[in-house]
């Protein structure tokens, strides 16, 4: 039997647009899929025609087991050894960056239609606190693990047409994060973008971008669970070259943006690893708490890791983790 993507055996993760009655569509790496059946087989089904090869590839876990990269295909069949019942998440693990993933058409995007099995079951709640990411392309997972495929071939195959499998988002300090403090992750982050910049694929610039799942779409964050608790920034590394003023007065319009929609969620802001403006961007949180009467968190990065390469390999995200949970378990705590 088809059960579509909106069926009560389905969980979507992540920011998902739902307005199309054939599939839901997300395009920032880090959202994912979670099914649950009775069989032995089940086949996943996605709409492709928008894609563009290399295809984004995807990691599927099957019953809490390991995980297995596979580039996304129109029809996923998935067998297992035992009839009974099974879960299985589907996460988009990486894409090329440079490709469409906010205006139409979208070459990038993942489009879940559903999936086919002999009986569908109800999802178990998820009932873990929401943390949503916000960033550019570190927190996307960008060049996680850049000698993949390296060596003897041209720089720009590597930099591009390798990057599905050079990317992972479950590599980042962000998912490291999510996992380590038992939260559920949203991820909004794309390769290039700033607080000052549009980035790659024409992504409009933080604060312009993050009211949105994508062009035209209003945010939404999949199955109608609750406001995330927790909301993770991470903007700095592509604002290099603006000056100081103007990247505080555009970080300003970022966070009005996401308390305007999320009055109750904990702000924390990590400032750029590379250390861009990390001096002024603490200066600017203290005095914007004191005149807005919040207290949006501030956590200075500079040093933890080396300024390069720009995109921490998987040991520099497993660092920034290591240095981020302990101050943000004391946040949460009330303590800091």
């Amino acid at each position: 039997m088809k059960f579509l993507y909106n069926d009560t055996s389905v969980r979507l993760t992540g920011r998902w647009d739902t307005s199309d009655p054939r599939f839901a569509e997300a395009t920032a790496t880090g959202s994912y899929i979670e099914i649950c059946f009775e069989g032995d087989m089940a086949c996943l089904m996605f709409d492709i025609s928008a894609n563009l090869a290399p295809m984004p590839h995807i990691w599927i876990q099957i019953d809490g087991g390991a995980s297995v990269s596979a580039p996304l295909d129109a029809y996923i069949p998935i067998n297992v050894k035992k009839y009974g019942k099974h879960t299985v998440r589907v996460i988009y693990k990486s894409s090329v960056e440079a490709y469409s993933r906010w205006y139409s058409p979208r070459h990038g995007k993942i489009s879940f239609i559903g999936y086919c099995a002999d009986k569908a079951l109800p999802i178990e709640p998820d009932t873990r606190p929401i943390i949503e990411f916000v960033g550019d392309s570190i927190t996307e997972g960008v060049l996680t693990d850049a000698d993949y495929f390296g060596g003897q071939k041209p720089y720009y195959e590597i930099d591009q047409m390798n990057r599905v499998h050079q990317d992972d988002v479950c590599a980042t300090y962000a998912w490291l994060i999510a996992e380590r403090l038992n939260m559920r992750p949203i991820f909004m982050g794309y390769g290039a973008v700033g607080v000052t910049r549009v980035g790659a694929g024409k992504v409009p610039a933080a604060p312009f971008s993050y009211p949105y799942n994508f062009d035209g779409s209003p945010i939404s964050r999949g199955d109608g669970c609750a406001a995330p608790s927790v909301i993770m920034i991470n903007h700095g590394a592509n604002d290099r070259g603006a000056t100081s003023e103007k990247y505080v007065s555009d970080y300003g319009m970022l966070i009005d943006e996401i308390r305007r929609l999320n009055p109750n969620a904990t702000v924390v802001a990590l400032s750029a690893f590379c250390g861009a403006h990390h001096v002024e961007l603490g200066e600017f949180i203290e005095k914007y708490n004191a005149e807005h009467g919040c207290k949006v968190h501030y956590i200075d990065t500079f040093g933890w890791i080396p300024v390069t390469p720009l995109h921490p390999l998987r040991d520099g995200h497993r660092i920034v983790a290591d240095n981020t949970v302990p101050k943000l378990e004391k946040i949460l705590k009330g303590e800091i």
